[in-house]
């Protein structure tokens, strides 16, 4: 039987993919064209916006609240990940650019099936780690959760520069997994609507 976290999870995954799904229907994979610091800035803004909201108590000149730019940060970081994975067949930035055509040749379920590869790549991280950590993000602050987000997107960036070498620490793959999961662990604290109604 599945525990609760896992219920969970899978309500987030399964809004985070269709949502993924609907916005590739209306603008088609045009994500692709990122490059890296790119993605790690649109990370940055939402979690920059996240924590504004925290520190005005949610008051807004918008109506997407918090939950909203989890979301999002949750698949930009897909995104990232399945840039990063070299064995996926999709054209890189550099050959969309040099072939615009190569965007009507993008099959989405490959797409598709490489978001879902990615989330259970972090499912069963968030398995592994929630193990060996006994549910210690259940006594975590959600601002504290946000702050976690920040620190590892700032990481990403100084990895980056460092052209993705790391002398002792994980890299930006580990990084954008634990930026998923503290989403996940935020969004769940939340009790947010877009979880608890799927």
């Amino acid at each position: 039987m599945k525990s609760e976290l896992l219920i969970q999870f899978d309500k987030i995954f399964n809004y985070c993919f269709q949502l993924f799904k609907s916005k590739n229907a209306d603008y088609g994979p045009t994500w692709l064209l990122y490059r890296y610091q790119s993605l790690n800035d649109e990370i940055w803004r939402k979690a920059k916006r996240i924590r504004t909201l925290e520190d005005h108590n949610d008051r807004a000149c918008i109506p997407e609240g918090r939950d909203v730019e989890y979301v999002g940060i949750i698949n930009y970081c897909i995104m990232f990940l399945i840039k990063l994975d070299t064995s996926v067949d999709i054209p890189s930035d550099e050959d969309i650019m040099k072939n615009f055509a190569a965007f009507d040749e993008i099959n989405e379920n490959i797409i598709y099936s490489a978001y879902q590869a990615q989330m259970t790549n972090v499912k069963n991280l968030l398995i592994k780690k929630n193990t060996d950590y006994d549910d210690a993000w259940r006594s975590m602050s959600i601002t504290s959760m946000t702050d976690q987000v920040i620190i590892r997107v700032y990481r990403i960036r100084k990895i980056l520069s460092n052209c993705g070498k790391c002398s002792v620490s994980e890299g930006i793959i580990s990084q954008l997994h634990d930026i998923i999961n503290y989403c996940i662990f935020a969004l769940i604290k939340m009790d947010s609507n877009l979880i608890t109604s799927g």
